[in-house]
């Protein structure tokens, strides 16, 4: 529910007052089911530490038939949602609960099926804490890559040392300052940096050229492609007299 609504609200066209639209929803979506995922699976996994020295009668029989039928339902919703895991944080938060639940069932048509042939109740319960093995680093990853994006760290494998070492090696290129890059939603990063070229380039018309130059670096030379860059040209005047307006602010 919480991905469907997820992925209709994500089609929603920007607005002069929601310039990126709801591209970052997904991640929001995404992270309360993570969220949600390491409370089940910890719940899971203190329910079957629990029974461990409580062990409780389970209905062999019963067991089994809910078993099969959650797998099935479980097993045709992970068809459907297989081809998309991959698109967004949104659809793999989906794909990780669904698979959750078919695990779940696994589990406990196989607790059934032992209890059933060899009485030993504690079957779910060893059931229990295998399904929570399985969840809860997969739950722990997914909840720290929607966490880096909210937090708008660096995309995974961008190095802006060397973003800023590469610009500077653009002719005509002095300082490169403010360098920013985040991400946006799945396959949206952006970056922004203001870039000090000598003032003979204003003079002489160069500018736009390098301009380019340095979009196409940022587009082209990286394991992340800023499609999405901000790139604002300074002269070296103008960065001495920001850098003093901001000592004496």
């Amino acid at each position: 529910m919480v991905a469907a609504i997820a992925a209709t609200m994500m089609l929603r066209p920007p607005s002069s007052k929601r310039t990126w639209g709801f591209a970052r929803i997904e991640v929001v979506a995404a992270l309360g089911q993570a969220a949600l995922l390491l409370v089940v699976g910890t719940y899971a996994a203190v329910e079957g530490v629990r029974r461990l020295f409580e062990p409780t009668q389970v209905p062999g029989t019963e067991l089994l038939v809910f078993g099969v039928i959650g797998l099935v339902a479980n097993l045709a919703a992970m068809g459907i949602l297989a081809s998309s895991r991959e698109a967004n944080f949104n659809m793999r938060a989906a794909f990780l609960e669904v698979l959750n639940d078919a695990l779940g069932s696994i589990g406990v048509i196989v607790a059934a099926i032992v209890i059933a042939t060899t009485g030993f109740q504690r079957a779910d319960t060893f059931a229990a804490l295998f399904i929570a093995a399985l969840i809860l680093p997969r739950a722990v990853t997914l909840l720290r890559e929607t966490t880096r994006v909210l937090m708008e760290f660096t995309p995974e494998g961008v190095d802006l040392d060397i973003v800023r070492a590469h610009v500077l090696e653009l002719d005509h290129v002095t300082e490169v300052h403010d360098l920013h890059a985040s991400t946006i939603g799945t396959g949206l990063p952006v970056i922004s940096a203001h870039v000090v070229i000598d003032d003979e380039c204003f003079e002489s018309g160069h500018a736009p050229q390098i301009l380019e130059q340095i979009r196409s670096c940022m587009k082209e030379h990286f394991p992340v492609s800023f499609d999405h860059a901000t790139i604002q040209l300074e002269t070296t005047a103008l960065r001495d007299r920001t850098c003093h307006a901001i000592q004496h602010a």
